[in-house]
This record gives structure tokens, sequence and C-alpha cells, in this order.
């Protein structure tokens, strides 16, 4: 009996400690498949907005917050209305990865993600930046990409390589650039471009193509400036 306990202990540790270390967001309840948390969430939105006459369960933001970071579903509206039994195990709300959207909240409510990993890498990136803005005026600019809207200097921010995301859509490193105030932004022409040649559309110069990805995945393109396309192809929509 000694001798099972000694090769049983070990083991029974590790699988503890395995539980405790390994982060929330990756246990088996996190890794359902997106589409079927979506669908699960959608139709509790779908009841709560009947239930409420039109209202939707989103928590109150300034009105200049990004459009696709805007309207966040409030699980707990949801559980108050009885709509939905549990919070979706990859939500940010349980540890996972994802934060619950909304896209169209006033006409046809529908349900995406964001990827928390690139809110993850952007506050890093900030990080960098305000130590660096602690010592001098003007933000680390790099190269300019178009107008108002630049690179990020890597040598000063003592980064090896530029800045990027890893994209939602297309597993490639998206570029992080900065417009004049220093602010970051994602830059999404990459998946854009292959957007704009795979679903089919109507989109012409100045409509906001970023849709495009809300759209036809579950993930929004967060953290991104406008886009509108010309001459086929997706550029950055700015006011002038």
């Amino acid at each position: 009996m000694k001798r099972l306990l000694v090769f049983l202990l070990p083991i029974l540790a590790l699988f503890l400690l395995t539980g405790c270390l390994y982060p929330s967001g990756n246990l088996a309840k996190n890794q359902v498949p997106n589409d079927v948390q979506l669908e699960s969430v959608q139709d509790a939105v779908d009841r709560y907005v009947e239930k409420k006459q039109g209202l939707v369960p989103i928590f109150t933001k300034e009105n200049d917050t990004p459009i696709f970071q805007k309207y966040i579903i409030d699980f707990t509206k949801l559980k108050q209305e009885n709509v939905i039994a549990n919070v979706p195990g990859n939500a940010f709300e349980y540890g996972g990865p994802y934060q619950y959207v909304l896209i169209y909240p006033e006409d046809d409510p529908t349900v995406k993600i964001i990827d928390l990993r690139i809110t993850e890498k952007i506050r890093r990136i900030y990080n960098k930046i305000n130590v660096y803005r602690s010592e001098q005026i003007y933000p680390p600019f790099g190269e300019e990409v178009t107008k108002g809207v630049y690179k990020i200097n890597k040598q000063l921010l003592g980064l090896e390589t530029d800045p990027f995301v890893v994209s939602p859509y297309s597993g490639k490193n998206l570029p992080i650039v900065m417009d004049v105030q220093g602010n970051l932004f994602v830059d999404y022409r990459m998946d854009l471009y292959e957007a704009l040649n795979n679903f089919e559309h109507n989109l012409k110069e100045g409509d906001d193509i970023r849709y495009l990805l809300a759209d036809n995945y579950p993930f929004v393109p967060a953290y991104s400036l406008p886009y509108t396309v010309k001459d086929g192809e997706p550029v950055f929509m700015l006011p002038e």
C-alpha cells in the first residue's frame, strides 16, 4: 500500500498543480467552438430584446467609444431576465479570451466577439509608449503609412520587431499603427483585401468596408481605423 501511495502522490500533486496554474481561459469549458457559444448568446439576446420591447442588454459607454468596442453585452441583464443560464465559458467574465459585443444594436442586434489577446497586446505597447513619453514630447513615430497614420519606431521603444497582433481572421501578423495623437490601432488591410476578394459585395469608395469582416466572421475588427475601398484595394478612410 505504501509503495502504491509513493507512486500515486507525485501524480496527484502534478494534477492538482496543473489545475491551479493552467489559465482559466484555457480550460476545456473555454474551448467550445465559437459558433456554439455565439448561437447561445444570440438566442438569449433575441429573447431579451423581445421581452424588453427593443432594449438591448449592453453596458453604457461614452458616445465617442469606437464602434466595434461600444456595445458590450451585459450578461447580468441577461441572467436577470432568465434568458440565459450561464455565461459562456470562453467569455471574459469567466476568464476566457473573448468579449461579447453587439453590432447593429438598433436594427438587428447581432452577437460578435472581440479577441482580448489583441486588447492585451495593445495595452502592453501603450505601456511602453507611456514610459517613452514620460521623457519625450512626441510619440515614437516611425515611417508614415498614409497621411496621419504611422508605424511605431521599434528602436525608440527597445523592441526587436515591429509591433503586431495575430489576426483572428487569418492568423497573419497584423501591424499596430499610430495616429498623430499617439493612439494605437490594428492595420487590417491584409484581411480586408482577402475579404474583398472572397465575399460577394457591392461596396464602393466611401463605404466603411470593415463590416465585410464583421458580417462574415465571429470577430469584429477591434481597434481599427475606418477603411474604404479604392481601385479594388482597402485604404484608410480618414477625415480631411
